[in-house]
This record gives C-alpha cells, structure tokens and sequence, in this order.
C-alpha cells in the first residue's frame, strides 16, 4: 500500500482501512504467539501499514483545521 493510494481516499475509507489493517495484527501476533505461522515478516508490513494510515488521517486533520 502506497501513502499516494490513502491520499485519494475518505476519511471513512481510511478509517475502515484502519481497523482491518489493526484486525490483521491481531490476528498475525496470535498466529504468531500460538506458532501456527513463520510469517513474521507480514507482522512489520502491517505494523508499517497502520502508520501510513495514520499518517494521512492526521495530514487531512490538519488542512482541514487549518482551514
């Protein structure tokens, strides 16, 4: 997922972005915990992925304030 793919999209598409990509976590660190995957790899994608979305929530709350 690129920062430039999040930017054309709504607030409530990034907010819906979000919580999949924080159900995704979840469910990759239970995986991980319970040893039913060597993926560990896709854990930091993810974790990376939650922090572009975030990124550009906050960037859109800004111009919107400053505004």
């Amino acid at each position: 997922m690129k920062a430039s793919e999040l930017k054309t999209k709504g607030a409530d598409e990034l907010k819906k972005e979000l919580k999949e990509l924080l159900r995704a976590q979840f469910s990759l660190r239970m995986q991980l915990s319970t040893q039913q995957t060597n993926k560990t790899h896709e854990i930091r994608k993810v974790r990376r992925d939650i922090a572009r979305v975030r990124t550009v929530m906050m960037a859109t709350a800004k111009l919107k304030a400053g505004n």
